[in-house]
């Protein structure tokens, strides 16, 4: 079956589903096969559900097999069709990459986007190879912008989503210590994540880049259009105001904003406030609805949340950690006013042949601040001689958690989404 046909049949039926466990009727079932998984297997499962086609790329035995749609491999076909859809829209498409802080700042533009336009956008982090197709493929003809989350831990591969998101305008947060396993070095991350710049570049595109970051200035060179922001020599001009909780943004040079007090957490989220009002700003959103939007907009997920339990003030930043944002988060937390401060972290993930050496690099940027206590939980942080309390993992470390009566205290919980860090305040203790 070609794309054309399928494309008539996707029309037909644009909803969607790859598990069969959230399928409704009129779906789309996309048989994707994984390690540990094979869709083909359940087709006829789809079909009695409601189904309006299983597309599978194995021989399967249904009793309709009037609603098996046969193809080479079902990913490369999910990947083509959301590419043809793409293709469909003249609208802005806006892709976002980094090392930290994508998804916040995709939520971020998507929240002053919305405000004044149409505006589709990456759900969660469904920022990978199933992800990003599905993202495209819930585009509606009514869209006026869309805002395309790019995840990567290989080289090519943000090139490869490129080819069928075909992005008009894109943004690279920061290239930081992540995925070195897959990219083997910070070299390396920035020659992944400027695959977007590259694609750019030759396709007449418009990069939003952070000025500050001498190495976003030297990858950016050459893309036809460029829009910068920054703490200086940069169009949008911010920085962080001295706050107890949450960040407070002072808006610089020639516009109306001035001051934007978010609900956002640590100093470090200056860069994802200012690329949001950088896109705003292009678009044309009104500043007013510039400064709402972002003033409303709550974390969630496990980002950067300030979470109150009693007396205590919980930073829970547990969605992901690498060594950039470890030690961000760390430094912050160091410096914000408030007594009897705890650390529990845990793990970082995904450093290949530098975990060791990274984790001892945070052990050590630990040691130069005075905690209540610090706390580390699983990986390479148990396999390091510290001065601190360990635990295997966060179950340990939950029951660790509820048996002390803290009060007044200051936390920071944070770690790699493999440690599963957000388990500590699953039933918190009363206090």
């Amino acid at each position: 079956m070609n794309i054309q046909d399928l494309y008539k049949i996707y029309q037909q039926f644009p909803s969607i589903q790859t598990d069969t466990r959230k399928l409704k009727a009129g779906d789309l079932f996309f048989a994707l096969k994984g390690g540990n998984f094979n869709g083909n297997q359940f087709a006829q499962q789809a079909i009695d559900l409601g189904a309006a086609y299983c597309i599978v790329d194995e021989s399967v035995t249904t009793n309709r097999p009037d609603k098996i749609l046969r193809v080479e491999d079902v990913l490369n076909t999910l990947q083509e069709l959301a590419g043809y859809h793409r293709r469909q829209f003249s609208i802005p498409f806006i892709a976002i990459t980094g090392s930290n802080g994508k998804t916040t700042t995709k939520e971020l533009i998507h929240a002053v986007l919305s405000s004044s336009f149409m505006t589709y956008t990456t759900e969660g982090n469904l920022n990978n190879h199933i992800g990003i197709p599905l993202t495209l493929l819930k585009i509606k003809a009514d869209a006026q912008l869309a805002v395309i989350e790019m995840g990567a831990n290989h080289l090519k591969e943000i090139a490869g989503y490129c080819e069928y998101a075909q992005p008009t305008h894109g943004l690279i947060t920061n290239c930081g210590k992540a995925h070195l396993e897959g990219f083997g070095s910070v070299e390396g991350v920035r020659k992944g994540k400027g695959e977007l710049y590259d694609y750019l570049r030759a396709h007449d595109g418009t990069a939003f880049v952070m000025w500050d970051y001498e190495y976003l200035r030297n990858m950016s060179q050459g893309i036809p259009h460029l829009l910068t922001y920054g703490t200086a020599n940069a169009q949008l001009l911010g920085a962080a105001e001295k706050s107890s909780s949450f960040l407070k943004v002072k808006i610089n040079g020639g516009n109306e904003l001035n001051e934007i007090g978010t609900q956002l957490v640590g100093d470090y989220n200056l860069p994802n406030v200012l690329a949001a009002i950088s896109v705003g700003q292009y678009f044309k959103v009104p500043d007013e609805k510039i400064k709402s939007s972002l003033e409303r907009y709550t974390p969630s997920n496990s980002r950067s949340q300030l979470i109150e339990q009693g007396t205590n003030k919980i930073i829970l930043d547990a969605y992901n950690a690498n060594p950039s944002s470890m030690k961000a988060a760390i430094e912050n937390f160091a410096h914000i006013p408030g007594e009897n401060k705890i650390l529990i972290l845990g793990a970082m993930a995904e450093l290949g042949e530098e975990s060791l050496k990274e984790h001892q690099s945070i052990i050590d940027l630990i040691n130069q601040h005075r905690w209540k206590d610090v706390i580390l939980v699983g990986g390479d942080f148990v396999k390091l001689n510290a001065p601190f309390r360990t635990f295997e993992n966060s179950l340990q470390a939950k029951e660790w958690y509820q048996q002390q009566s803290l009060r007044n205290s200051n936390l920071l919980i944070k770690g790699s989404r493999s440690m599963q860090m957000e388990k500590l305040l699953d039933s918190p203790p009363s206090h």
